[in-house]
C-alpha cells in the first residue's frame, strides 16, 4: 500500500508590524516621560522663587471690597505678613503648591508637546517639522486649556491656605491660624461635593488657555529672535537655528519674558478666579459666578481692581519663569 500523502493548511501569513513605528512609539513614550520628569522639577524649583510673591498677590486680590482695603498695596502687605505670621507666614500653603506645581509645569510641557504633534499630523507635515509661530501659540493654548482642569483643584486649595479665611462662606473656617490642606478639602468635599473642588474653573481656564498662549508663544519668539542673530553671526553658517544652543543668559531673558506675558495679558481673569476660590464677594451662601464676580469688582474699583496685585505678580514671574525653562532646557541637552 501506498502511503497516502500528508496535506498541512498553509500557514496563514502575518503583517508584521515595521520595526519604526515600534521605535517611534517607544521614543515619543521616552520623550513624555522626559517632559513630566524635567517640568515636575523645574516647577517645584520655580515655585520656591515665586511662591511669598503669590501669596502677596493672593491677599491683595481677595480683600473684601465693601469694607475698608486692609492693605495699602504689596509692599505694605509683605509689612503686615511678615509682622503677622513672619517669613514662614509667606511660605504658607505650600505643600499644595509644590506637588500643584510639579503636576502643571509637567502637564504643560508634556500637553505642548502632544498639542504639537497633533496639529503636524492635522496640518500633513512631518513628525519633526518646525511650526510656524502661530502653530506653536495654538499648541501653547491648547495646552493650558487641559492643564486648567488639573491645575484649579490645586489653586482652590492653595488660595484658601494662603488667605486667613473670614468669610461668611465658610464659618468653619474663620481663623487666622495656617490651616492644613486636608481641613479645606474636608470642608469643600462636605459642603458642596467634587464639584466645589473646580469652583473658579472658568477664570483658571481663561488664564490657562491665553496665559499659556503668550507663555510659550513669547518664549518661542524671543529664542527663535535670539537663535536667529547667534546664527547671522557664524562663518559659514554650518546648522540652521533650530538646531542653536543659546547661552544661558539669552535662554533665562526669553523664560523672563514669557513669564511676564503670561501674567499680564489675562491677570483679571486670575483676580475673579482668586475673588471665587476664597469665597468673597458671596451673599448668603449663594455661589458666585465669573460675571456676578467680575461684575461686583468692576463696579467697586474699576479696572484697577481687576488688575490688583498685577506689578508683583508680573515680577515675580520673571525669574520663576527664566529657571523653569532654562532648567528644563538644560535638562533635555544633559539627556538628549
Amino acid at each position: 500500500m501506498t502511503a497516502k500523502p500528508s496535506f498541512q493548511e498553509p500557514p496563514i501569513p502575518t503583517i508584521a508590524e515595521p520595526a519604526h513605528v515600534d521605535k517611534q512609539a517607544t521614543s515619543k513614550g521616552i520623550q513624555a516621560l522626559k517632559d513630566i520628569a524635567f517640568g515636575s522639577i523645574a516647577g517645584i524649583a520655580g515655585k520656591i522663587v515665586e511662591y511669598p510673591f503669590d501669596t502677596v498677590k493672593v491677599r491683595l486680590q481677595s480683600q473684601p471690597d465693601h469694607l475698608p482695603l486692609r492693605y495699602k498695596g504689596p509692599l505694605d502687605c509683605f509689612r503686615q505678613s511678615l509682622q503677622q505670621d513672619g517669613f514662614r507666614g509667606l511660605y504658607r500653603g505650600v505643600s499644595a503648591p509644590f506637588a500643584g506645581a510639579a503636576a502643571e509645569t509637567a502637564c504643560l510641557f508634556w500637553s505642548y508637546r502632544v498639542a504639537q504633534d497633533a496639529l503636524r499630523s492635522f496640518g500633513g507635515l512631518d513628525s519633526g517639522a518646525t511650526l510656524p509661530l502661530t502653530g506653536l501659540v495654538t499648541a501653547g493654548a491648547l495646552s493650558g486649556g487641559v492643564t486648567s482642569l488639573i491645575l484649579t483643584p490645586i489653586e482652590l486649595v492653595k488660595c484658601r491656605m494662603q488667605v486667613p479665611i473670614q468669610s461668611p462662606l465658610d464659618p468653619t473656617l474663620n481663623s487666622t491660624r495656617p490651616l492644613s490642606p486636608f481641613a479645606v478639602i474636608r470642608n469643600v468635599y462636605g459642603r458642596e461635593g467634587i464639584s466645589g473642588f473646580w469652583r473658579g474653573q472658568l477664570g483658571t481656564f481663561l488664564r490657562e488657555t491665553g496665559g499659556t498662549a503668550a507663555w510659550f508663544g513669547a518664549y518661542e519668539a524671543s529664542t527663535l529672535f535670539f537663535k536667529t542673530r547667534l546664527l547671522q553671526l557664524q562663518a559659514p553658517k554650518t546648522q540652521s537655528a533650530s538646531d542653536i544652543q543659546l547661552p544661558v543668559h539669552q535662554q533665562m531673558a526669553s523664560g523672563a519674558l514669557a513669564g511676564m506675558s503670561y501674567n499680564f495679558i489675562f491677570y483679571p481673569a486670575d483676580t475673579i478666579k482668586s475673588k471665587i476660590q476664597t469665597g468673597e464677594l458671596s451673599t448668603r451662601g449663594v455661589r458666585p459666578t465669573f460675571m456676578s464676580v467680575g461684575k461686583a469688582l468692576w463696579q467697586s474699583h474699576g479696572l484697577k481692581g481687576l488688575y490688583r496685585g498685577c506689578g508683583i505678580t508680573v515680577a515675580r514671574s520673571a525669574p520663576s519663569s527664566a529657571l523653569i525653562f532654562t532648567i528644563v532646557e538644560n535638562l533635555k541637552t544633559a539627556f538628549a
